[in-house]
């Protein structure tokens, strides 16, 4: 199959953690000889998990699966914070983390549910002037971002080993974990950064019938393709 009959469809990748999405697009542009390829939410390099990748005719439903609620397993550290919200950048304040009952995590957590304001990180893809934040965040710049109007369908608490705390939250487009774990360290008055993410679910789609970084990478390409979803089957899981 050559780029006159390009492949369609869409395939479910399990990224690794230290690479970036661009990464894996990169990779499978080669695996399946093809240059049409885009992916649906960007995850960063130290979070694992689930990355979306269209393909082909694929692209044409990129921003209606980008739409779609996401669901993420993580940890949050208790008493740093970071210049990144999370365990890459470099601390910035630390602090004593008191002897937390349960139930203060809980209503900490509780606070962030349902519709808010969630103010993007300096360090995203978000651009101020055509150019990325994260960029200017790079050169020490701080600009003024506006917040952005979120939903947490869900959030629970998984296990508290302070200063750790397992949580899994199922939230809408545009929503950062990173903000979210540093604004319940900051509600409870310690600070937080986000520690270890992973991304179990994105609409209708999960693991399940993913293919790890690595099946991509050295994989034979009629096997990758065989694991791709169709258009018709995208649709029917979707209950389009």
């Amino acid at each position: 199959m050559s780029e006159a009959n390009p492949v369609t469809g869409v395939l479910l990748v399990d990224k690794g953690q230290d690479m970036t999405s661009h990464d894996v697009v990169a990779v499978a542009r080669r695996t399946l000889n093809t240059k049409k390829i885009g992916h649906c939410g960007t995850l960063d390099p130290m979070a694992t998990g689930l990355l979306i990748l269209v393909i082909g005719k694929a692209t044409k439903i990129q921003d209606l699966l980008m739409a779609e609620d996401k669901e993420y397993v993580g940890s949050l550290t208790l008493g740093q914070t970071t210049n990144t919200q999370d365990a890459e950048g470099e601390v910035e304040e630390e602090k004593e983390v008191p002897d937390f009952s349960e139930d203060q995590i809980k209503e900490a957590f509780d606070k962030f549910r349902g519709d808010f304001y969630q103010t993007p990180p300096m360090v995203s893809a978000i651009k101020k002037d055509g150019v990325p934040l994260y960029k200017l965040a790079r050169q020490g710049k701080e600009v003024k971002r506006e917040p952005r109007f979120v939903h947490v369908y869900n959030g629970r608490i998984d296990s508290i080993s302070l200063p750790k705390v397992d949580f899994t939250v199922r939230c809408s487009k545009g929503f950062y974990v990173r903000t979210y774990a540093h604004d319940i360290g900051q509600e409870l008055g310690c600070g937080a950064h986000l520690g270890a993410l992973r991304r179990t679910r994105s609409g209708k789609f999960d693991l399940e019938r993913s293919v790890t970084f690595e099946e991509l990478k050295h994989g034979d390409r009629e096997d990758i393709i065989a694991k791709m979803l169709s258009l018709p089957e995208v649709s029917r899981l979707r209950g389009a």
